[in-house]
């Protein structure tokens, strides 16, 4: 199938550059705003809103190729249910957080889901972007083949940026097939074993594509051919659970519904070092591990804490979900950047965003 841009797109996306030239000459905030599913992801931002929701439709997606492209304000939901019917997926998995999440924040936040730590990040899926910048130009990166990578790639570094480069006006996504068969392991493991278990399963090269630990009780999903997953599951050991408890599973985990993200706030997200990850620095209660241990979540811990913890293991913390009572206020949430990456990111900003108009503050109090 192949869908092209109609009029009406042309209008809403010419009104969007007009909103944000006006607000560049003035030197007026602007916060991008999709499904604003995502909102408590990163700093709060002040400004008038400038919605994306009427941008949206999928622009061409022939199954053949892999590859959709659509406009920014589109439903990641209606992406996923085109997809589904034609036996394909987005490879990172992504959450959405809500039945509102459009495919531009979903890009701009750069989350990815349990399949990350076999497909990659969001990054590596994005193949071109059309990106409205803050003194109103639309400029095109990339394309719709997966071998077009020429020059500096902007389109990846779009993917995480969480608006403050730019207005992701379409997005071009490599797809993939569906798996043919799905196995979903539980088995009963503390968290002094649950690292080392974890690193024999990838020594093994199993076909692991999500992978929670919580409470004592581990979870894997392998994917692949019926037989070929018959052959692997006694590897690991443990009960099989069966399609719509796995599914539940990993709906929760990707949306965090599961009750280990119900517990108290502020919640942390760490990256460390997978030998790191199993240190008994908290009780088991509060922490969760994904991606084979690379992904550690900690939920209602004070910030001295998590400081130490990165200090002592290595690798660098993002407060994910803050406290209800502090939602509005200003304090860091990503990790702090060396002077040199500080300055190149303030650099980078102001050749997108020369006035600063676009989502400041969401990264860096001074981006």
């Amino acid at each position: 199938m192949a869908l092209i841009e109609t009029p009406a797109g042309q209008d809403i996306t010419e009104a969007l550059v007009e909103r944000v030239r006006t607000a560049s000459s003035s030197q007026k905030p602007l916060r991008i705003v999709g499904g604003d599913t995502k909102r408590f992801y990163g700093r709060p931002v002040a400004g008038e809103t400038l919605e994306l929701t009427g941008h949206h439709g999928v622009l061409r997606y022939d199954p053949a190729e892999l590859v959709i492209t659509a406009r920014g304000g589109t439903l990641l939901a209606d992406i996923e249910a085109l997809l589904a019917r034609h036996g394909q997926q987005l490879p990172f998995e992504p959450p959405s957080f809500g039945p509102l999440a459009t495919l531009g924040g979903t890009i701009a936040a750069g989350l990815a889901g349990p399949a990350r730590i076999a497909r990659g990040p969001v990054r590596d899926c994005v193949l071109g972007t059309r990106l409205l910048t803050g003194d109103g130009r639309v400029l095109k990166f990339g394309g719709e083949v997966m071998k077009n990578v020429a020059g500096f790639d902007v389109s990846r570094l779009l993917a995480g940026s969480l608006g403050i480069l730019g207005v992701l006006l379409e997005v071009s996504l490599k797809v993939l097939p569906v798996a043919r068969a799905s196995r979903t392991l539980r088995r009963r493991v503390d968290e002094q074993g649950v690292i080392g278990l974890l690193g024999a399963v990838v020594q093994h090269g199993l076909p692991i594509t999500g992978s929670f630990w919580s409470a004592d009780e581990l979870y894997v999903r392998l994917e692949g051919s019926p037989a070929g997953l018959d052959e692997v599951v006694p590897t690991i050991g443990g009960e099989i659970l069966d399609e719509s408890a796995a599914a539940s599973l990993w709906h929760g985990v990707r949306e965090q519904t599961h009750p280990y993200f119900a517990s108290a706030r502020p919640l942390w997200r760490l990256s460390l070092p997978a030998t790191a990850a199993g240190a008994a620095l908290l009780r088991a209660d509060r922490v969760a591990f994904e991606w084979n241990g690379g992904q550690a979540w900690l939920s209602g811990v004070a910030r001295q804490t998590i400081d130490l913890i990165t200090r002592t293991a290595g690798g660098h913390a993002t407060l994910f979900r803050r406290d209800d009572a502090d939602h509005g206020t200003t304090g860091e949430v990503f990790a702090p950047l060396p002077a040199s990456m500080l300055d190149l990111h303030r650099t980078v900003k102001r050749v997108f965003d020369p006035a600063g108009v676009l989502n400041p503050g969401r990264m860096y109090a001074d981006l």
